[in-house]
This record gives C-alpha cells, structure tokens and sequence, in this order.
C-alpha cells in the first residue's frame, strides 16, 4: 500500500532538531500559508457538499461528522457550535468519534482502527435522509471508512472530507473533498496543515449551509443565543443598527422577545 502524502516526509524538515527557534517556526509558517491555496482548489467539491447538506436539512434530514482523533475533535466542535451561533436544534449537527467521548480529552488506543464501532455507531445515530461527512486526513481511518459505508447503506448521503486522494473514504463517498496539503514538518502529524485545512473546511461547510438556510440576515447572526454579557452585548449591537433605535429602545425590545434577536428587530414600537 502506498503511503499518503500526509504520512510523507517533509524535504524541508529532514534537520528539524537543528534549527533554531525562529527558523522553526519560519518553516511552520511557510507551510501553514499553503493551506488556503490547497482550500481553494477544492472549492467545486464543497460547493456540491453544501448544496448536498442544506437540501437534507431542508427535508427533515441531520447532518452527522465522523472522525477519529484531531479529525473527530474538529468535527465535535464545529458541531457543538452551530446552536449558539445558528439557534438550531443540538440534534441538527452532530459529531461522532472513534472511542467515545473519552477520546475527546485524550488518545484512545486502537479507536480509529476499530471498524466494526464505526459502523455501530452510525448505525445508532444516521437515517435516511441523513448527510454523514467522514473526516480522514489519510483517508485510511478504517472507524470512518466502516462508518461511511454504513450510512451509505442506511440511505444516507455521504461526503468525505480528507487531504489524501484515491483511498477507499474519497472513492466510496458521493462527494469527496480532497484538500492536499502536503507532507507535514512532523511526519504524519495531521494535527498541523491537515487539521487547519480541516478545520477551514468545516467552517465553508456548515455557515455556508447556515446562511443558505436563511438562519443569519446577510452578516449578521440574529438567531445568536445571547447567554453571556458579550452575547448580549452584541445583540443591542444588532438591533440599534438594523432597527435604527436606540440603546434602551433595542434592550427593551430584545426582553419581550426573550431575546430573539431576529424578532426584535421586526417588533414594532
């Protein structure tokens, strides 16, 4: 089996012990501008994963990440914030990852390689209807590979999102992202260039849907939960500019519209 790229060795990291700090941290900086460029040249794909998940949404359907590792932690977090920035159900966007919720704090020995849980938990968690975006930066992750399958087979729509083409996630799914980001500067680290362009991938993925979805109004995000200060702070913010009253005016408005903040805007004085 050939090795990935993300498993490679940088050329340029060979002597990594021996730079200095500053030299360090100039390769990792020069590396880490790729990753927009290798974005970009997977936008076609995204576009069709987006268009794929708002019309799932639109129809009842959940969307689901799964992955193992950094690409399970991302999928989590992405997941865990779109009810306070979107105000939508926790049950619309969900995150699954290999060895449970242990394996968010720490390493859970042997959990990627584990494709029988992968298809467990899908098996749990998906229905038809149902988007399940697999996130493998080699693409090799046998959990998410096991898991797209079994999403595919309960009639759901699958997507892969990986930095590592002609492996068996990008082949099976009905889109496949492919960001190539190269070697990393710690062979085999994908925590580093793969987990950004993960990470930058998953934010296209989900606000672009959200926007689609008509869950902001242009910019803005009026179905915020304003459970903090800040929160709350930015929510007078929205109203005073988009309903053109004052301080007090936009407060008073946001109370009896329990702090809905696309309501107060349209309440009338």
């Amino acid at each position: 089996m050939s090795v990935p790229r993300t498993e490679s060795r940088h050329p340029r990291a060979r002597s990594l012990s021996s730079l200095s700090t500053r030299e360090l941290l100039s390769l990792m900086s020069d590396e880490d501008r790729r990753v927009p460029d290798a974005v970009s040249k997977a936008l076609r794909e995204i576009e069709r994963a987006v268009e794929l998940v708002v019309a799932s949404l639109r129809s009842g359907g959940h969307l689901i990440y799964v992955g193992a590792g950094t690409s399970g932690r991302l999928g989590i977090l992405d997941a865990s914030e779109m009810p306070p920035t979107f105000g939508v159900d926790p049950r619309l966007v969900r995150g699954l990852i290999a060895g449970g919720g242990a394996a968010l704090r720490m390493a859970v020995e042997g959990a990627e390689d584990d494709a029988a849980a992968g298809g467990r938990d899908v098996q749990r968690e998906v229905r038809e209807g149902d988007v399940v975006v697999g996130i493998s930066a080699s693409g090799r992750a046998r959990y998410v590979v096991a898991a797209l399958a079994a999403a595919r087979a309960a009639g759901a729509r699958t997507i892969a999102l990986t930095c590592a083409d002609e492996t068996a996630l990008a082949a099976d799914a009905e889109v496949a992202i492919v960001v190539d980001v190269g070697p990393e500067i710690l062979a085999g680290s994908s925590r580093l260039k793969a987990g950004t362009a993960t990470k930058l991938v998953l934010n296209m993925l989900s606000t672009a849907t959200m926007v689609r979805l008509g869950r902001t109004k242009d910019d803005l995000m009026v179905e915020v939960r304003p459970t903090n200060a800040k929160l709350r702070e930015r929510a007078i913010a929205m109203v005073r500019t988009e309903a053109g009253v004052d301080e007090a005016e936009a407060r008073r408005r946001l109370e009896a519209a329990g702090w809905s903040v696309r309501e107060a805007i349209d309440r009338q004085r």
